[in-house]
């Protein structure tokens, strides 16, 4: 019997053989420029987004734009650290943020008036790094016989028992031995931290911490871009994907784990610090699920294993979370995402241009007919004074009366609308676009971005969406690597 070109080899990874083959065909002439810029050092091709964070601070003196470039690189420090221990070893961590508590208040109480301790950074940092690392391996010690759900649960445990603490722990005392100590200030927190003082230097202005974070973030990837080549870099990888090969092959599986622990707890334990001394205050409101639930948002958006999109994770979520608080950016961002999403889904582009043809005489003939039958269906008010407000105000239509009830209803058919899109092929589907697509602006404009309470949930919303659209289209996220898996 002959051999075919196509036939299967004896002792040959047939997908591995051909992975070449895949890429030249995936991205054609493009796939020589992709190999060279993977052999590029991170740290230099971190290089532009470095400069380009360096520079905003000299861009504009917006107090309100600097404080957003400090929170976003704090998060993107918090998703790097998570990104070790659930991106690079494959550790389900629900803890992770009780770190970053630890971090903000040991930092308040070595500068700061409540115990009359004013540590300077240089000389604080260090130990509270040292210390949340250690903390990181006291907890990861229990990874050692648990895994997936059950290291899950013991984490969430050490989470809101940091909590507790956090919130009681303004009279503390020893197993009863010893006389009541103000620890965390209980639920007032504490206040009057001392700014970042670093050998001399005192940052306390928007434009220093931005410089500052954006130096702790180049350390941190540089630091992680070097252990990810290392031996134990790539043994956590391989953690990740197999726990029970690693260990045959030989891998101190235990170990590594230990280790990722560690070193995400000591970059959470640096950001604590950080945000801290940035905030001037401590509260144990800060350190809660919220901030879990976003940080591990951004990682699964990004795409876990990745210091890319760790990085880009962290700021497409928290810039998106503070375009949403404004109503007029907020309807930027909404017409954005569903031209984007046209753009990219639809083709031919005969097809696309029906679409947002027959979507935007929709609108008008809607507007129409409601304002001839019903007047005051179309009296109501668009929020916001742009162009895009008075755009809006002539094809959406803006009910005076019963908003929020008509906004209720609409948005429960939006939810069947949706699901049924997905039901739908071929040019049905295309045909029950416009009609949707006009609901979804009804429901923004009426029901979602109505009030300020109204913005604050949609922000969220709007964050859970987009994940589970990325999640069907990417599911290793944006810069994840897709698995494979043998059925």
């Amino acid at each position: 019997m002959t051999e075919g070109p196509d036939s299967p080899r004896i002792g040959v990874d047939e997908w591995v053989a051909q992975a070449e083959s895949r890429t030249l065909a995936r991205w054609g002439p493009a796939a020589g420029l992709a190999r060279r810029l993977d052999r590029v050092p991170l740290t230099v091709r971190a290089l532009p987004f470095v400069a380009l964070v360096a520079l905003i601070p000299e861009l504009t003196s917006d107090q309100y734009l600097l404080r957003v470039t400090v929170d976003t690189l704090i998060y993107a420090l918090l998703a790097i650290g998570l990104n070790v221990v659930v991106g690079f070893a494959g550790l389900l961590d629900l803890g992770y943020v009780a770190f970053y508590g630890v971090g903000a208040y040991s930092y308040a109480l070595f500068s700061s008036d409540h115990y009359g301790i004013h540590w300077p950074a240089q000389a604080s940092v260090p130990l509270i790094i040292l210390g949340t690392a250690l903390l990181g391996l006291l907890l990861g010690s229990t990874s050692r016989r648990l895994l997936g759900d059950y290291l899950a649960i013991v984490t969430l445990f050490f989470l809101q028992a940091f909590q507790v603490i956090a919130v009681n722990g303004n009279a503390v005392s020893f197993l009863g031995f010893t006389g009541h100590t103000d620890l965390t200030g209980g639920p007032n927190g504490i206040p009057g931290l001392d700014p970042f003082r670093l050998f001399g230097l005192e940052i306390v202005s928007e434009r220093g911490f931005v410089w500052l974070a954006a130096a702790a973030g180049v350390a941190v990837l540089v630091m992680l871009s070097l252990a990810v080549r290392s031996r134990t870099g790539r043994a956590w990888m391989a953690l990740r994907e197999d726990p029970l090969a690693a260990e045959l092959m030989g891998m101190p599986v235990n170990r590594l784990k230990l280790l990722a622990f560690a070193f995400g707890a000591g970059i959470a334990g640096l950001t604590g610090t950080i945000h801290a001394s940035f905030a001037g205050a401590v509260f144990a409101d800060d350190y809660d699920v919220p901030i879990l639930i976003t940080v591990y948002a951004m990682l699964i958006l990004g795409g876990a294993g990745s210091l890319y999109g760790a990085v880009l994770g962290a700021v497409v979520v928290n810039v998106s979370l503070e375009v949403l608080r404004s109503t007029n950016h907020s309807r930027w961002l909404f017409l954005s995402i569903v031209l984007i999403t046209l753009v990219a889904k639809l083709r031919p582009w005969p097809k696309l241009v029906g679409v947002l043809g027959a979507t935007v005489g929709l609108g008008y003939a809607v507007h129409a007919i409601v304002g001839a039958a019903w007047p005051p269906g179309t009296k109501g008010q668009a929020a916001g004074g742009d162009v895009i407000a008075r755009a809006v105000q002539s094809w959406v239509i803006h009910p005076s009366h019963a908003a929020t009830e008509i906004g209720n209803y609409a948005f429960v058919g939006l939810i069947l609308a949706v699901l049924g899109l997905t039901l739908l092929r071929g040019w049905w589907f295309v045909l029950a676009l416009p009609p949707t697509i006009y609901l979804a602006a009804f429901v923004w404009e009426n029901r979602l971005t109505a009030t300020l309470e109204e913005q604050a949930a949609t922000r969220f919303l709007v964050l859970g969406a987009l994940l589970i659209v990325l999640m069907a289209w990417r599911p290793q996220g944006l810069f994840g690597t897709a698995r494979v898996e043998i059925a």
